[in-house]
């Protein structure tokens, strides 16, 4: 499918959990280089590093990447990236990806699925990813986000809750209805990422702390679909990077 879209890559320095972990090294390159090299590897018309930290700053464009500096008080990557669009100057027509700064092994295929996804449902406010849930663990962690869909993908709820509840049976691959773990990774059009971000924080975001539920309780449509390529491990703890250093992704 031939489309055009941006992909944005909001990275701060300063994470609560894992402060400075855009810079931090595996298999020779900052975390931060492998997610833009993956954001390239999508075929996008252009890649931007949104940050408000230098030291970020400087790394990227080290290797070669565009860097648009925003404001440090953002509350979330999504706010990040909204003032990078009027800042690179999109129109607001044009799908923007938003890649999170923590995916080195996001693979590129995800990258451009997700804006296709967006692109040929004109309908929808948002696309995003899922995987299938098949673990126990995975499916009681709140750490794992779960997704509930029409029948025609349209997200219904998001919920660090373990939902849908299974009760009369035991989770295993063979569970009739399919669970599905939310991937992070989202495409908007430029015009509707700066109707979204003018909407103030609503109840049920404040209660799960997922942003994405801002967008439902405004009833905008989200769209999702399962992921076309495994995602890799996402770098949010000390945890996290230790598996990744050892991961063979």
């Amino acid at each position: 499918m031939s489309i055009s879209f941006r992909v944005l890559i909001p990275a701060r320095y300063q994470a609560t959990r894992l402060p400075g972990k855009p810079l931090l090294k595996f298999q020779n390159k900052t975390i931060i280089e492998h997610v833009y090299q993956q954001a390239c590897a999508s075929q996008a018309c252009s890649v931007h590093i949104a940050t408000d930290d230098e030291r970020i700053a400087e790394v990227a464009k080290k290797f070669g990447a565009q860097v648009c500096m925003t404001h440090s008080n953002h509350r979330s990557g999504t706010d990040r990236i909204a003032q990078a669009v009027t800042e690179i100057g999109c129109d607001d027509d044009e799908i923007i990806v938003n890649l999170q700064g923590d995916e080195p092994q996001m693979p590129a295929a995800n990258v451009r699925q997700v804006a296709e996804l967006l692109a040929v449902n004109e309908q929808a406010a948002i696309a995003t990813l899922y995987t299938r849930i098949t673990d126990q663990h995975d499916y009681s962690d709140p750490d794992v986000v779960k997704l509930v869909t029409t029948n025609n993908q349209q997200a219904l709820y998001f919920s660090r809750a373990s939902i849908p509840f299974v009760r009369d049976e035991v989770l295993t691959e063979r569970t009739n209805y399919p669970l599905f773990r939310h991937v992070g990774l989202y495409a908007y059009r430029a015009g509707y990422l700066k109707k979204f971000v003018s909407y103030q924080p609503t109840a049920l975001e404040k209660l799960e702390r997922l942003e994405q539920l801002r967008a439902l309780e405004n009833g905008d449509q989200i769209i999702t679909d399962q992921c076309v390529a495994q995602p890799g491990i996402g770098v949010d703890t000390h945890s996290d990077f230790s598996r990744l250093l050892v991961s063979k992704h």
